[in-house]
C-alpha cells in the first residue's frame, strides 16, 4: 500500500497555470499530460476544463500514485495514466490535439528533451497547441539567481538541468513558440503550435 503522492509546488502553481489553460485549451477535446507526476494537476485541470478529455501519462513507478488521485476525482474527464518514457517507449495515444507538460524538461536529459520536442512536433494536431511548463533559460541567461542555484542543484544530482529556449526551438523547427507567459516562482508557459 502506497501513500498518496503530494507537492506543494502542485497546490502553488495550479491556478496561474489553469488560468492559461483555459485560453489555450479553449477549444481543445483531448490533451495528453506527458510526466502527469503525483496526478494533482491532472484533477485540479479536469475539474476546472470539463470540455476536455485529460489523458495521464508517466513512468510506471508513478502510476499507482497518480490512480490514487484519480480515485478520488468524481469526474469521468481524466483517464488512467498510460506508460510513457520519453526516448524508450513509443507515442502513447493514438490521437490528442493538445499536449501539456510541467516541470519535465528539467529533470530529463537533454537527448530526451530533443526527443520530446521532436515527437510533439510530428504528432500535435495543426489546431492544438503544445503547453510546456517549468523554469527556462533565455538566450543562455537564468531569469533569477534561485534558478541559476536550482540548475546547479539539478546536475549536481544527475538531472539534465534548465533548458534554454532557443534550444527547443533548434529542437523543434515545425512549431512556432506564440507564446512566453511569466510565471510565479520564476517560472513559465511556452506555448507553441504547429507551423502551417
Amino acid at each position: 500500500m502506497i501513500d498518496k503522492p503530494f507537492s506543494q509546488a502542485c497546490v502553488n502553481n495550479r491556478q496561474p497555470i489553469l488560468d492559461q489553460l483555459k485560453v489555450f485549451f479553449a477549444n481543445s477535446k483531448h490533451v495528453l499530460e506527458i510526466g502527469s507526476g503525483t496526478g494533482q494537476h491532472a484533477v485540479y485541470m479536469g475539474a476546472h476544463l470539463p470540455h476536455l478529455t485529460w489523458q495521464t501519462s508517466d513512468l510506471l513507478v508513478n502510476h499507482a500514485g497518480i490512480q490514487l488521485w484519480l480515485n478520488d476525482y468524481t469526474g469521468n474527464n481524466v483517464l488512467p495514466p498510460l506508460n510513457y518514457h520519453v526516448g524508450q517507449t513509443s507515442w502513447p495515444i493514438a490521437s490528442t490535439d493538445s499536449v501539456y507538460s510541467a516541470n519535465t524538461a528539467h529533470i530529463m536529459q537533454a537527448s530526451e528533451v530533443q526527443k520530446l520536442m521532436a515527437t510533439v512536433e510530428n504528432q500535435l494536431s495543426a489546431t492544438g497547441y503544445f503547453c510546456q511548463y517549468g523554469p527556462f533559460t533565455i538566450n543562455g541567461q537564468f531569469t533569477s539567481d534561485s534558478n541559476q542555484a536550482f540548475d546547479s542543484s539539478l546536475r549536481q544530482r544527475g538531472y539534465g538541468g534548465i533548458r534554454d529556449i532557443q534550444e527547443l526551438q533548434d529542437w523543434a523547427p515545425k512549431l512556432k513558440l506564440i507564446a512566453r507567459v511569466d510565471m510565479p516562482a520564476n517560472n513559465m508557459i511556452l506555448v507553441w503550435e504547429a507551423r502551417l
